[in-house]
């Protein structure tokens, strides 16, 4: 079973239309959506939810008012100022600001702060119309998220092996953060999406330090290349020095955001556009790279 990560140093590249692409052209395939912090790949996959889990991602502190002697010791303490007082002279704990490292249920000298885990997200197992999908959602302003990552990812890979499923994609999440990092460990292979602009090339080379630090093989695809030849240029030289792979270029096409609209992948509203032909050939040079050559073991 192989694992390709598409991954972007930043959001809206369009990782997620390929990811969506990808699934179309892949045979046997699981789906797993990495970015629980902004999760968008539903939109295109429409799927069918079979199971849903809460997601528990650590402790909120709460103060026991008929415990509490009101010594203030706890907002003394408190880093993060969570801990105020409230009308009538109590502390009470802001939920919002609460980080639940837990001093001032460690240091109140009355034992008179809960500390109950809280429910952050929810992760789903789906079904779409290209094949089974682990996904999740994390709660607004909620912690954890790469915490998430790795059970959305050790559930996928789970079920691929009961399922007998050759290859996972999964729509990583931007950036070089937590939960990129969670999202590439054991991965086979990354693809990187960048754009030819300034800030894209500057991302796609903190993406690649990334995948080179946890030795995971790496390709580069270039989106709306044609927008600015010169930096595509910059990005292939940069490639090419860090020996990385160029998995191929697409063209700027507005039926990427008129299959987006319809809540469809390219390959099923226009396969014959330029751009659904250059998804085709990225696809192939992915799938022949060493890295993600599918080899059963008998």
């Amino acid at each position: 079973m192989k694992e390709l990560v598409i991954l972007s140093g930043k959001g809206g590249t369009g990782k997620t239309s390929l990811t969506g692409a990808f699934a179309n052209l892949a045979d046997n395939m699981m789906l797993c959506d990495a970015d629980v912090d902004a999760a968008d790949l539903h939109l295109l996959m429409a799927p069918e939810i079979l199971k849903t889990t809460d997601f528990v991602g650590g402790n909120e502190a709460f103060i026991l008012a008929d415990k509490c002697s009101q010594c203030g010791l706890c907002m003394e303490l408190c880093r993060f100022n969570a801990i105020q007082e409230d009308r009538t002279g109590r502390p009470v704990v802001d939920p919002i600001d609460c980080e639940g490292c837990g001093v001032c249920v460690d240091m109140c000298p009355e034992q008179a702060v809960d500390f109950p885990q809280k429910t952050c997200g929810q992760w789903f197992v789906s079904k779409t119309r290209f094949g089974p999908m682990v996904h999740a959602r994390l709660g607004i302003a909620e912690e954890n998220s790469g915490r998430l990552v790795a059970l959305v990812r050790e559930e996928a890979k789970k079920r691929a092996r009961n399922q007998h499923i050759d290859l996972i994609l999964t729509d990583g999440p931007p950036g070089i953060g937590c939960p990129v990092i969670a999202s590439i460990g054991q991965a086979s292979s990354v693809l990187i999406v960048t754009e030819p602009t300034v800030s894209g090339v500057h991302d796609m080379e903190r993406v690649t330090r990334l995948a080179a630090h946890f030795k995971i093989p790496a390709m580069v695809c270039i989106n709306k290349f044609d927008l600015n030849p010169d930096q595509g240029l910059i990005i292939e030289k940069i490639a090419k020095e860090k020996n990385l792979g160029l998995a191929g270029r697409i063209p700027f096409d507005p039926e990427f955001t008129r299959a987006m609209v319809q809540g469809k992948t390219i390959m099923e509203t226009n396969e014959d556009s330029m751009a659904a032909k250059a998804v085709k050939d990225i696809w192939q040079k992915v799938m022949e790279s060493s890295a993600m050559k599918l080899e059963r073991i008998m």
